[in-house]
Formats: C-alpha cells, structure tokens, sequence
C-alpha cells in the first residue's frame, strides 16, 4: 500500500485481502432459501453495510494509535519470540 496509514480504511484493507464484511449466509446472493432471498435477508444485508459504513470511518493510522492495539502487539510479539525459541531448541536437539 503506497498510501499513508491516515488515508486507509480497515474496510480498505479487508477489501484488499479479498475478504468481505458480510453477515449474510448466503455471501449477499440473495439465494438463502430456495433461490430467493430468505426472510431476514434485507437485516443481514443491513448489518452486513452498517459494519462496513463503521470500518471505513477507521483509518489504519487511527487504529495504531489505540492502546489497546499496542498492548496486543506487545503480547502478539513476545509470544512469537517464545514460539521462535522454542522452534530453535527443537531444530538444536533434532540437529
């Protein structure tokens, strides 16, 4: 992404990975019962755009600058550094 985190939507970024913000069972189809859209079509599909409407009003940089992220990638990092530890003294005993 050549864009500055402030200028990318997390809905942006879901986009990009080929994933979708869907709530629906039938991926927005509308072919949830036989075919045709199912009774509660149009609320799932509703949601389905409420969540996407709110992951665009995120930017990547606003997310970075949560507390709480940095607190997860802390934790995420050393529990990867424990993993690649515990990976290398396994390869120094097989070796």
């Amino acid at each position: 992404m050549s864009r500055k985190a402030r200028d990318i939507n997390i809905a942006d970024i879901i986009e990009a990975v080929d994933e979708t913000v869907d709530s629906t069972k039938c991926g927005g189809k509308g072919n949830c019962h036989n075919d045709e859209p199912c009774l509660t079509h149009d609320l799932w599909m509703g949601l389905s755009d409420q969540i996407r409407a709110y992951l665009k009003q995120i930017s990547l940089g606003q997310l970075l600058e949560r507390d709480l992220v940095h607190e997860v990638a802390v934790r995420q990092g050393e529990m990867v550094e424990h993993i690649i530890e515990i990976q290398s003294r396994q390869e120094r005993k097989t070796a």
